[in-house]
């Protein structure tokens, strides 16, 4: 082979792991909307090749079972959980540790008022036991709580109870709790910040 041919080659090589690691976040995207839906098991892998515009047979490509792409989609979920997060910490108005949780809050609930990452979150706990998806959603909360810990600097009873706070957060969304006009209701929203 003449090195003209082995310098295409591998130019066309490289432009294909390009295009397919290029690919790879859009399908993680078209995962999260796809799975937030339906959740794992009603979820096709088609369903995400419809969301992300390209084939079922790429998607396998790039990800190589239905459990490894709701992964990426999960982890993507997390990154931008975690994004959220850091724009709410450096708008906090002061620098304490309960202004920094309080302004991470704020911006938590921002970000999941369309619903779209707290029900991929909702759906990836109902599947945790299946050992590839807990364990990226155990990954998930430990960056979350690593990151609220580091950056806020409050006790491990403050994050604890932010985490604690943001689980309640989801179930105040998803049961539409704060819908209900009954004592029961309003104890469990009372300060509960949720768009």
């Amino acid at each position: 082979m003449s090195s003209e041919c082995t310098v295409t080659l591998m130019t066309t090589r490289s432009s294909i792991l390009s295009t397919a690691e290029a690919r790879k976040p859009l399908v993680a995207a078209g995962a999260v909307r796809a799975f937030a839906r339906a959740g794992f098991h009603g979820t096709t892998v088609a369903d995400v090749a419809r969301e992300a515009k390209i084939s079922p047979a790429y998607v396998f490509k790039l990800f190589p079972s239905k459990e490894s792409l709701f992964v990426a989609g999960l982890d993507e979920c997390f990154n931008q959980v975690v994004a959220a997060l850091e724009a709410g910490a450096d708008a906090a108005t002061d620098q304490s540790a309960e202004a920094i949780l309080y302004s991470m809050g704020g911006a938590y609930a921002d970000l999941i008022s369309d619903r779209t990452l707290l029900m991929l979150q909702v759906h990836a706990q109902s599947v945790a036991e299946l050992p590839e998806i807990g364990h990226a959603l155990r990954s998930g909360l430990a960056r979350v709580t690593e990151f609220a810990k580091t950056r806020s600097g409050g006790s491990d009873l403050e994050v604890q109870r932010f985490i604690a706070f943001g689980q309640l957060c989801h179930l105040i969304v998803t049961a539409h709790i704060d819908e209900v006009p009954e004592p029961w209701a309003a104890l469990l929203t009372e300060g509960i910040r949720h768009s």
